[in-house]
């Protein structure tokens, strides 16, 4: 609950409740709380898909589908927020690779993703990006262009396709990284096993 007042002078004129969705949620549920531009959100995920949009929202809103009763009933969505924001998804059986994630934020939101195994897809947000995976696929794309000042994208074992850069690295030890002292933001991203996917207009000569 958050509660609203307006206040003219010193005269308070009204006073209303008005409610968010709760910041911890079972899986199946819809988390909903204020969150405006140009913050940061830290996520720290048990085995998933997660999808993180940007939209027009000063809000963030996060749905969440599973495969099973067990893990509907026991996967656990909670926003914590704060400077930076944090969510958990955590709970149910780590095996079942059923749990998926749509998260929707501020188009200027940073990010930090962390989780141990599954998929990250990050569409249309501008800010930093940091995510680390030990298996499994990290997609970002972009419709505002590149403005990165540093990209450095890299798999232990599997492939980095920047697409977004004309570069396509596979083998083992593969390390994307390119530079530009007038973009604005900052991009990591790390897998140990599988792939870096890097999509949208081509931005020029990649760095090796």
């Amino acid at each position: 609950m958050k509660i609203l007042c307006a206040v003219a002078g010193s005269a308070l004129l009204a006073c209303t409740m008005t409610g968010y969705a709760q910041t911890d949620v079972a899986c199946g549920q819809t988390l909903q709380a204020p969150m405006h531009s140009d913050t940061a959100l830290t996520i720290d995920s048990r085995p998933a898909g997660l999808t993180i949009v940007g939209t027009d929202q000063q809000t963030i809103r996060v749905t969440c589908t599973a495969e099973g009763t067990e893990n509907v009933r026991d996967v656990r969505v909670e926003f914590f927020a704060g400077s930076p924001g944090r969510l958990t998804i955590r709970g149910g059986t780590n095996h079942n690779g059923g749990v998926t994630v749509r998260i929707e934020v501020p188009h200027r939101t940073s990010v930090q993703v962390t989780m141990g195994a599954g998929e990250v897809t990050v569409q249309n947000l501008e800010g930093n990006k940091d995510v680390d995976l030990y298996a499994g696929q990290v997609t970002i794309s972009s419709s505002h262009g590149w403005d990165y000042r540093i990209v450095d994208a890299s798999v232990d074992i599997g492939e980095v396709n920047a697409q977004a850069f004309g570069a396509d690295k596979g083998g083992f030890f593969r390390h994307f990284t390119r530079q530009n002292p007038n973009g604005e933001y900052r991009l990591y991203a790390h897998v140990a096993t599988g792939e870096i996917d890097l999509l949208g207009t081509q931005q020029g000569k990649a760095a090796d």
